[in-house]
This record gives C-alpha cells, sequence and structure tokens, in this order.
C-alpha cells in the first residue's frame, strides 16, 4: 500500500511522542536511536529515515523540546510585577509535569555544550527567554512597581536567580519543594521592587 501524507504525519507524530518518552525517562543521555526505536516497538532502520545520525536526533529533540515548552498552559497574570512573578512561575518546577520538562532541559544542557552550534541555538533559545523578562520588567517599572533601572540587567539576574533555583530543586527537591520556591521567588522579587538604599545611608555592622 502506497504512503500517504496521512500516514506519514501519523507515523512523525508517534516517532515525536517516543523520543518524549525516552526524554522523560532518561534523558539526553539515554536518548538513543535504539532507545527511541524500542520505544516506538520499530527498527532503528526505520528511524534512519527520520534521522541519519545521532546528532539529527539530538537536533531534533531539542527542537521538539522547545515547541513542548512554548506550547504548554501559561499562568494568567496582568501587567506589571505580577506578570513577571507568573514567568518566572512558568519556569520552575512546581508540578510533576514541569519537573519533568526541566529535568529533560538541564539533561540537554550537556549535549549543547559539546556542539558549537547546539550550543549556539541554547544560547538563543535562553536570550529570548531574557527578552521577554526584560519587557515585562519595562512594563513593570512604567507602573511604577519596580524602581528603575536597566530592564535587560534586571530581566538578566532574574532569569540567572529562576535557572539556579531550578538546579537546586531538580537536586534536593525535599529542600525546595514548590512552596519553598515560591516563598523564594517572592523574596527575590520583594528584594527588587525595594528602591536601592543609598550608599551614604547604608548602617555599618559595628
Amino acid at each position: 500500500m502506497p504512503r500517504t501524507k496521512g500516514n506519514h504525519e501519523a507515523r512523525r507524530r508517534d516517532v515525536s511522542e517516543a523520543v518524549w518518552r525516552v526524554l522523560a525517562a532518561h534523558g539526553f543521555g539515554g536518548l538513543t536511536l535504539r532507545a527511541v526505536a524500542a520505544e516506538l516497538g520499530a527498527t532503528t532502520g526505520l528511524l534512519t529515515h527520520y534521522f541519519p545520525a545521532k546528532r539529527d536526533l539530538v537536533a531534533y529533540a531539542l527542537d521538539l523540546l522547545e515547541q513542548r515548552s512554548a506550547s504548554r498552559p501559561r499562568r494568567a497574570a496582568g501587567a506589571g510585577l505580577s506578570a513577571v512573578r507568573a514567568a518566572m512561575l512558568d519556569i520552575l518546577p512546581l508540578t510533576a509535569e514541569a519537573t519533568d520538562a526541566n529535568r529533560i532541559w538541564v539533561s540537554s544542557w550537556d549535549v549543547a555544550l559539546a556542539d558549537p552550534a547546539l550550543s549556539g541555538d541554547h544560547a538563543r533559545r535562553y536570550a529570548q527567554g531574557r527578552d521577554r523578562l526584560r519587557d515585562l520588567v519595562a512594563a513593570a517599572q512604567q507602573l511604577g512597581e519596580l524602581p528603575a533601572g536597566d530592564p535587560a540587567r534586571i530581566a538578566a539576574g532574574a532569569q540567572a536567580f529562576v535557572l539556579g533555583l531550578v538546579v537546586q530543586a531538580l537536586f534536593a527537591p525535599t529542600a525546595f519543594p514548590p512552596h519553598r520556591q515560591v516563598e523564594l521567588l517572592d523574596d527575590y522579587l520583594a528584594s527588587l521592587a525595594s528602591p536601592p538604599v543609598p550608599h551614604g545611608n547604608r548602617t555599618v555592622p559595628s
């Protein structure tokens, strides 16, 4: 029977789901053609039609991860500091699904750092995230909810904070359960919203 476009698209969806299940179970360290083929119930020969080499599989998996991250539901929030908070909460591993996604992201860093092209793609992804935070920070500043300052610099610090919290929560989930992550995020945002203390007015410990 000749292949139809519908059959091809259905098979591609099956492949995508198999890749995602392997990533969720084993991360990028366990992502191989053999593992995906076993998950799919197919031969590695079939997968070479989609991924001629391991690098093609890795690049596809990174694109799939980006697509899944972009399409997941986001928290509703108004403008200003609440929008900054919602965007940062969306990154944290506060649910089982978000934890799986973050585990996959962190596991992708090693393979991306080993390949200049993939590393560049990751740098682009994180730069886009900073740009989105920058725009939210700028809107909060216009509303007077954040003090004046370079919004790009503030966004870079916010991204660094939230990614660091992600890593700590993944490695020590009992020390950083969801409610603790939210508390730490709110502490961080409160420090951002507080006007800086002039240097001459700082209290010097005795």
